[in-house]
């Protein structure tokens, strides 16, 4: 295996007919980060020949996606449909070599020689009726039907690699027909300009899903007979759904950006899909630095992942707790905004301490914020005849008269809270429920103390002062 830090070369090369989906943001990062553990050198480049299902909009959530995850190539992005004229120069040449062949076969022919396929019990597929041979006399060019070009795929032997993954894989030519490697309108196909663009851009290694096995042994043919390098290639097998079955959209959200929506942090979700597949002894937590310097084909695990999202949520969580509160506030103060609060209206990263060893995502994190950061709406008629009857408005008096004196920290807040209870013989929550309905107009807070001291003394005063008049 060539591991030498100038050599290596990657790529990760979607097709944009949709958003980045879990399963293509894990290969673009296996790929990233092996560029990275070797320093290589990570490519991004677009597969847009698809022209009735790729849009610009599909490339845009492709280019967001990556940005997020923070998986910046360094050359690219390349877009194949801007070197459509270096395809038909190599199919051009192929032609001129014999490595490839005009087809003339049309479509019904093709099913025919299918169904006599199966009929004498044989894969269906091409019979090489338009294959040159030596000594082969080859029907007549129909009038006004444009050829598709065939490669000139070898007959006999196997098509043979040692998988980074899977180890080694051998592939019967036999089983292999004349792939089309161009439309009869001249278009390319996509498994040749995989090739050229993967011979162009000097790729030395292929990271890419299980479902790319069959295509392997095609490209290294058409490789070969260019006489171009052969990457190595390794093929991660795929993402399942908690389920078992595979993922799908019925699972969730599949595309990376809508996680992003979800409230979940870029580092923990590179952490948690660079877990899908590969190990590093029984680490499940590691930086982005650790990913790179531990990286390596050799952990690429040969069986199918499972998406977790529990174990997701587990990882967002411990990433929340070891983020900075000016950090997270900095992430959620968006959130809040788009709920209709103001996060000018609390010291937010005070907010963000207070928060965050409970929640597992910012979306969690936004919403607990609305305490602070929402109009404050005083406790509904029914919540008050229940909480605030004229004992606990006489309880709340007296905390307001002795509050006012007091330094108004956390410490003494709960100092306070401690003293009444003992006075009166009081249980916490006799006077713990009333002063989070008056002050917040809810019962269910965080610590009361803890509450109080974020909403000021001013403002917490002036709620109690309405509440018990």
């Amino acid at each position: 295996m060539t591991t030498s830090a100038p050599t290596v070369r990657t790529r990760f090369a979607p097709s944009p007919t949709g958003f980045l989906h879990l399963g293509g943001a894990r290969t673009a990062l296996f790929s990233w980060a092996y560029a990275r553990h070797y320093g290589g050198t990570f490519i991004l480049r677009v597969e847009d020949t698809d022209l009735e299902r790729s849009t610009p909009e599909a490339v845009q959530a492709i280019l967001d996606g990556m940005q997020w995850l923070g998986l910046t190539p360094d050359e690219g992005p390349f877009y194949q449909m801007q070197r459509m004229d270096r395809y038909r120069e190599v199919i051009a040449q192929m032609l001129a070599a014999g490595t490839a062949y005009p087809c003339y076969s049309s479509p019904q022919e093709l099913e025919a020689m299918r169904e006599a396929a199966r009929a004498a019990g044989r894969k269906p597929r091409y019979d090489g009726t338009w294959r040159p041979e030596p000594g082969k006399t080859l029907p007549p060019v129909p009038a006004g039907r444009k050829p598709v070009v065939r490669f000139r795929n070898p007959p006999d032997g196997a098509t043979a690699w040692d998988d980074l993954v899977k180890g080694p894989i051998s592939i019967d030519n036999g089983e292999l027909d004349d792939l089309i490697i161009a439309r009869p309108d001249g278009t390319p196909t996509y498994n040749f300009c995989v090739v050229v663009d993967d011979w162009d851009m000097r790729i030395t290694h292929v990271l890419r899903g299980d479902d790319h096995v069959n295509n392997t042994p095609r490209q290294i043919n058409i490789l070969r007979a260019l006489g171009a390098p052969v990457p190595q290639y390794g093929h991660v097998p795929m993402i399942l759904g908690p389920d078992g079955e595979k993922l799908s959209k019925r699972h969730g959200a599949v595309s990376v950006m809508e996680y992003d929506a979800q409230g979940y942090l870029p580092e923990a979700m590179v952490n948690y899909l660079a877990r899908l597949g590969w190990s590093h002894g029984d680490d499940e937590l590691f930086t982005r630095e650790q990913l790179v310097e531990w990286f390596d084909p050799d952990h690429l695990s040969r069986s199918a992942a499972q998406w977790d999202p529990k174990k997701l949520n587990w990882v967002n969580a411990h990433y929340i707790r070891q983020a900075g509160d000016a950090e997270l506030a900095d992430r959620v103060a968006p959130r809040i905004a788009r709920r209709g609060g103001d996060p000018a209206a609390a010291d937010l990263p005070a907010v963000m301490a207070l928060l965050k060893d409970r929640a597992e995502t910012l979306e969690q994190l936004a919403e607990g914020a609305m305490l602070f950061c929402a109009p404050y709406q005083p406790a509904p008629a029914e919540l008050a005849a229940q909480h605030l009857g004229e004992p606990a408005r006489e309880l709340l008096r007296e905390f307001a008269a002795r509050a006012a004196g007091i330094s108004w920290k956390r410490e003494d807040i709960s100092a306070l809270i401690k003293a009444l209870l003992a006075e009166r013989g009081l249980k916490m929550p006799q006077i713990g429920l009333p002063l989070r309905v008056a002050a917040t107009g809810r019962t269910q807070t965080p610590s009361i103390d803890a509450v109080l001291e974020i909403l000021g003394k001013e403002t917490v005063l002036q709620r109690l002062a309405q509440a018990t008049a």
